[in-house]
């Protein structure tokens, strides 16, 4: 299979595509990434864009599975809407090309609470995300909604402080529906949902951590 990747940098991308690399059943993963990365293998394709002209790369997406992963923070964003500009147009516009070049399944990235009528800026973004990803009628989609993810050296001062509060609470058995993923989880769930052929809701296990996974065929 070929599967195809945006997000590549990001915690939860990284542990992707190791993954994707390691698994015999991809022969190629190409990944599209506003810089050059420092990954070199014989399976990968490193496709330099410039996300603000889908046109120069959009011919590019064509694959058996795309996976979506791409994010920021509103911090380094700096304002809503250039938060927008990744979280929301740049996704969607990978999208539309995955669709427009017969890619059959696509796989997102979203977040716990994600919700088109939310009061919450980002839920609200998140949720505007899934309906369009929706509406492009892909064969298959799945949608992970993942709650707080714990990343390797994360630099998010907040998310590691959340993290660290949580699984304090965890010990003592409380808050155990919130206990934080792995990226490295997360990644393993979507390589393994790319191999079920099966429509209809779904979730996935690991372990004990429990993610939710949403797949649409309309």
């Amino acid at each position: 299979m070929k599967a195809l990747v945006i997000g590549a940098t990001g915690a939860t991308g990284k542990d992707l595509v190791n993954q994707l690399l390691n698994d015999k059943e991809f022969d190629e993963v190409d990944i599209f990434v506003r810089k050059p990365v420092d990954i070199q293998d014989e399976k990968l394709k490193v496709h330099i864009v410039n996300f603000e002209k889908p046109e120069e790369w959009k011919d590019m997406v064509n694959g058996d599975v795309a996976f979506s992963c791409l994010g920021t923070t509103l911090k380094d964003a700096g304002s809503k809407e250039a938060q927008k500009k990744v979280d929301f147009y740049y996704q969607f516009e990978f999208a539309k090309a995955a669709k427009d070049n017969d890619v059959e399944d696509y796989i997102l990235v979203s977040a716990y609470g994600a919700n088109p009528k939310s009061k919450i800026f980002y839920s609200k973004m998140k949720g505007e995300l899934e309906e369009a990803v929706k509406q492009l009628h892909f064969n298959k989609i799945t949608i992970f909604k993942p709650g707080m993810l714990e990343r390797t050296n994360s630099e998010r001062t907040g998310e590691v402080l959340g993290s660290r509060i949580i699984k304090f609470a965890n010990k003592l058995g409380l808050l155990e529906s919130q206990k934080p993923l792995p990226t490295n989880i997360l990644a393993k769930a979507m390589i393994k949902s790319s191999k079920i052929k099966s429509n209809g809701y779904s979730s996935i296990k690991l372990g004990n951590i429990f993610c939710f996974a949403e797949k649409t065929n309309e």
